[in-house]
């Protein structure tokens, strides 16, 4: 039954991103707050997809933590389930991403649209300062630049894996990062079809206000990331025994 249910909603999930965006390709050609409509859609009905086939429902904690316009949102990443479903709290997020993923039919032309901060791994410093040039221009209009400090998807408990790039633009962009703590992988495991029911658990912690050193910002953000993680993932598995 759990792989039938898995099945049935990733099929459910592909076909409804494929519509929504053939659907909303006109909205390429008009303002970006049209556009932030459609991705609401696609973001919230897929969150209806995962709770009414798979089970699993979100629950937010800590959303007043989350300041008023512009901020830096470093995301603990174990599934794919966290690129959409922080359109339920933020009011107009982008996403700091791999620039490949710019290259997707649909997919890629929808991501520039939204003015997503591609970036090529490969490019060192110069890749940071043209993240970081974009993701200022982007928070000085009130968005929220969603990163991801460990800059792919881990497995959840797994070594951590912090990356430079998170605390350079935290020091160049002088604006608060909030903390995104999860345990997202437990439900949607990464590189596997199952999805499990139960509840997801995403808790935005105290903002780091801007001005501290890089090597003690993000010592700060790993200790808090991961020890919130930690604590989320240690409550669900004992919700599960229990």
């Amino acid at each position: 039954m759990l792989l039938l249910r898995s099945l049935l909603f990733n099929l459910s999930f592909y076909v409804n991103v494929t519509v929504l965006m053939l659907i909303s390709l006109p909205t390429l050609a008009l303002s970006h707050r049209i556009q932030l409509v459609a991705i609401r859609v696609w973001a919230l009905s897929s969150l209806w997809l995962l709770r009414v086939i798979c089970g699993t429902k979100i629950e937010w904690r800590g959303v007043q933590n989350i300041p008023p316009g512009g901020c830096i949102v470093a995301c603990k990443h174990q599934s794919f389930l966290e690129t959409f479903a922080v359109y339920k709290v933020l009011d107009d997020p982008t996403f700091v991403l791999k620039r490949e993923l710019m290259w997707i039919p649909l997919f890629g032309w929808h991501m520039a649209k939204a003015s997503v901060i591609p970036i090529d791994r490969g490019a060192g410093v110069a890749a940071l300062s043209r993240m970081t040039a974009r993701a200022r221009a982007l928070l000085a209009r009130g968005r929220q630049v969603v990163i991801f400090p460990e800059g792919t998807r881990r497995r959840p408990g797994a070594e951590p894996d912090y990356k430079s790039g998170i605390a350079y633009l935290y020091d160049k962009a002088g604006v608060p990062c909030v903390p995104l703590a999860l345990n997202s992988g437990l439900f949607w495991p990464r590189r596997s079809l199952k999805r499990y029911p139960g509840t997801v658990v995403i808790e935005a912690l105290e903002p780091i206000a801007p001005g501290l050193a890089r090597r003690v910002f993000l010592a700060q953000l790993q200790s808090r990331l991961e020890e919130a993680s930690a604590r989320l993932l240690e409550e669900a598995t004992d919700a599960e025994h229990n």
